[in-house]
């Protein structure tokens, strides 16, 4: 008999996973852990209109405590669990505390990736996963700031436009030759290049930072190529790595994740992991993956509640992101990975394309840049497996979901 299920982590993954057990008619004891003090929150906004002061701290909670309450979840927020101990099936809090379990759900997230160059550790430097993060931010910069931003990768870029909203002035240096190189094709990376410098955002790629510098704070970044950029106020977006530490010191396997099975199980039957810090299997795809994404931590949560209450349900999703970046939306769907043609739907020029990846005559991505149609059809053609003709893909003029081949 299951009667005490401890979750550990409060984004998106453990949020979702304590509402679906109680949906689901869990009614044993039922604890949620978060690290931090406040109610479990939304992060998208954090670097767009919460980070701006358009979204008030009110409206990030996914619930008000009355939720909570009401549906008897223990919370235990502002503790951190520091050990795990799977025979014992106990997990140890920072506050002394011991919690058994009879099933444990680990969502511990991912963490963002830290400077090791020469003054890394300078007051002024900052990196953007939390609220507390936004706050320190916002004290750092008002308009006319000048602020550098370190990666253009999502965080980065989005972070970027919200800065140059409240009136800084902003540089992002880029390692690589185009921003957000690891996630979409050149052309769509051109594009919100284009876009961020048109809003008088400057943009330099093939810059390796070498080391921060100021008397006690942030002055300046330093690239290998020599060049200087002044800073009031540097952010720091280089990637994000999965938390993985209690769960690999109390021996479950992790390799970039937590290492779980289709049922979102590791390999202690009383141990399952679900969102940024798992690594699972992708049966779509034929490999394992690791997933950020808000869409996953909420499906894979509410499988592996599913799962804990012995259901039986493999996670076998297809994957989609967003980012909104001034007011051009990007959306992609599925993984681009593998893929051994890319065609360019429409013209970037006309402000709303897509590119579409396939494997074979098998779609298994799109990037729609202010096209929600193509990235809608797409979402399903790529979970039907649907085999596409290529000549009809690259017609703008035609429906996407109007160019499936036909059947041989």
């Amino acid at each position: 008999m299951i009667s005490t299920i401890v979750v550990v982590g409060g984004g998106q993954a453990g949020a979702q996973a304590v509402d679906t057990l109680r949906r689901e008619g869990f009614a044993g004891r039922l604890l949620l852990i978060c690290d931090e003090p406040a109610l479990p929150y939304q992060r998208p906004p954090l670097s767009k209109k919460y980070l701006s002061g358009e979204l008030t701290a009110e409206r990030l909670p996914f619930r008000h405590r009355a939720f909570y309450d009401e549906h008897r979840i223990e919370l235990k927020l502002g503790l951190r669990a520091v050990a795990l101990d799977p025979r014992a099936r106990r997990v140890d809090l920072d506050n002394g505390e011991a919690l058994t379990y009879d099933r444990l759900l680990l969502c511990l997230g991912s963490t963002a990736r830290r400077l090791t160059c020469a003054g890394a550790d300078l007051a002024g430097l900052h990196y953007l996963r939390t609220v507390a993060d936004v706050t320190l931010i916002r004290a750092a910069i008002k308009p006319g700031s000048r602020v550098a931003i370190i990666g253009g990768g999502y965080i980065g870029l989005e972070t970027a436009a919200t800065c140059r909203h409240m009136g800084c002035e902003v540089t992002v240096l880029e390692l690589a030759d185009r921003v957000m190189n690891r996630v979409v094709a050149p052309c769509v990376s051109e594009f919100f290049a284009q876009e961020h410098r048109a809003q008088g955002i400057h943009i330099l790629c093939n810059m390796r930072v070498t080391r921060i510098e100021g008397a006690g704070r942030v002055e300046r970044v330093i690239c290998a190529d020599g060049s200087e950029t002044a800073a009031d106020a540097l952010i720091v977006g280089v990637g994000a790595m999965a938390t993985t530490a209690l769960a690999s010191d109390a021996g479950l396997a992790c390799d970039n994740g937590i290492l779980v099975d289709e049922y979102c199980r590791t390999q202690d039957e009383a141990i399952f992991a679900a969102g940024d810090c798992t690594n699972h299997p992708s049966p779509r795809f034929g490999r394992r993956v690791r997933i950020e994404s808000v869409d996953n931590a909420f499906e894979q949560a509410k499988t592996a509640a599913l799962n804990l209450l012995d259901r039986k349900i493999a996670h076998d999703r297809v994957p989609w992101f967003w980012s909104d970046q001034f007011d051009s939306k990007l959306l992609i769907a599925g993984l681009s990975q593998d893929y051994d043609r890319q065609v360019l739907r429409g013209e970037p020029a006309s402000r709303s394309f897509s590119v579409c990846y396939l494997k074979g005559r098998e779609l298994i991505a799109v990037e729609a840049i202010n096209h929600s149609k193509d990235y809608m059809a797409a979402r399903k053609l790529i979970a039907d497996r649907a085999r596409m003709d290529l000549t009809k893909v690259a017609d703008p003029n035609l429906a996407l979901k109007e160019a499936v081949a036909e059947p041989a």
